[in-house]
């Protein structure tokens, strides 16, 4: 029951975050926003959070994981609902930064929770289930916001996508729902150096393979709006595109666990990262909406197996005391990730179009192939 109550939470606060990220690229463009622009709103959904994700690991080992809940909770809903009330493009620039920083915050949190349930060798059967909540949410948002900003326009769509996470926060406000407690901390107090953890080569390489696939993620999600606007999709069809892609990182999740007893963790890696390299290399070359569709649901496919490997593989490396803050270090580096390629892209999508954009992201995929081969 905890478990499932957990996964909940997420899929509310991720169902607005994973919309709101549609949402403001779509509204951005309405009002007339360039490329770079729409770029620089896609950063700010990690900017902040680049700063702060390892010091909120640290509190999640020291304080639990319930006050991290309520707070992004709470950020992702005002966050969301800033977009109705102040419907303009400066706006869009706070709503990013709000809804990123209260969903990483959650992210954490969950992770956390979650590893702490059971014993090891549950660990990839839960950060699988886990991550089908993240796929739920993942599909029913981009694909709601879609269809309601066609039917009720950008900012009553936004008001609407800010009562999920109002109702995960008021659900841990009034409800007595069980979380696990703190992992022991040592009997005298120690200083704690990120250096010490990322001394270790096995941690170092999971946090690198883990970048690698959310650089792929966010690209397609950044550029997916873009080249389909580009291309005259409504945003019906460009959410039913991405929902597509949730679909299948869904679906890849349900047999995720039986697929770990046949093959090892970093096999499927390696699987994932050639599955992506593949559809980087196609996407561009057509135009038809079911092709597109098609080739979203493979590259959901490939990549929807990354979260729960990766997780699993960053638990079982972490120390017991310090895995939210491992954690954190690693939502950094993602966060660092989603901050600098809306950005760079974003600027060489003006300049260039999108194409090169899908065809270097392939070139590095496939250089994170090779990467994944020598693994400690």
């Amino acid at each position: 029951m905890t478990l499932a109550a957990i996964i909940l939470l997420v899929v509310l606060t991720h169902a607005a975050f994973a919309g709101a990220r549609v949402g403001t690229a779509l509204f951005a463009l309405s009002l007339g926003a360039s490329t770079f622009e729409v770029g620089v709103i896609g950063a700010l959904f990690a900017a902040l959070p680049m700063f702060f994700s390892v010091k909120a690991g640290r509190a999640i080992d020291r304080v639990g994981v319930r006050p991290p809940f309520l707070v992004g909770t709470a950020l992702t809903a005002a966050g969301t609902a800033l977009a109705y009330v102040w419907p303009v493009l400066p706006s869009l620039y706070v709503v990013a930064t709000l809804v990123g920083s209260g969903l990483v915050i959650v992210h954490i949190a969950a992770s956390n929770a979650v590893g702490a349930l059971g014993a090891p060798p549950d660990r990839p059967r839960n950060f699988s289930f886990l991550a089908l909540g993240f796929s739920a949410s993942g599909f029913l948002g981009p694909l709601a916001a879609g269809f309601m900003i066609d039917g009720l326009g950008h900012a009553r769509a936004f008001l609407i996508l800010a009562v999920f996470p109002l109702v995960a926060f008021l659900a841990l406000l009034v409800g007595r729902l069980r979380l696990p407690r703190p992992a022991a901390q040592p009997a005298q107090r120690v200083e704690r150096r990120l250096i010490d953890l990322l001394a270790d080569r096995r941690l170092r390489h999971i946090l690198v393979i883990s970048a690698l696939f959310n650089v792929a993620w966010d690209v397609f999600v950044f550029f997916a709006p873009i080249h389909g606007t580009a291309l005259g999709l409504s945003a019906s069809a460009i959410g039913v595109l991405l929902g597509a892609f949730a679909a299948a990182t869904f679906l890849v999740r349900l047999v995720l666990p039986a697929l770990i007893r046949r093959a090892r963790e970093w096999t499927l890696a390696g699987a994932a990262l050639g599955i992506a390299c593949a559809v980087y290399a196609l996407y561009p070359l057509f135009r038809e909406v079911g092709v597109l569709m098609a080739l979203a649901f493979v590259l959901g496919i490939g990549l929807g197996m990354s979260q729960p490997i990766v997780m699993s593989l960053l638990f079982s490396a972490a120390p017991p005391d310090r895995v939210g803050e491992a954690v954190g270090l690693r939502t950094t580096a993602l966060n660092f990730v989603q901050t600098s390629i809306p950005l760079a892209f974003g600027a060489l999508g003006t300049a260039l179009g999108v194409a090169p954009i899908f065809w270097a992201m392939a070139l590095v995929l496939a250089g994170g192939m090779a990467f994944a081969r020598r693994r400690p």
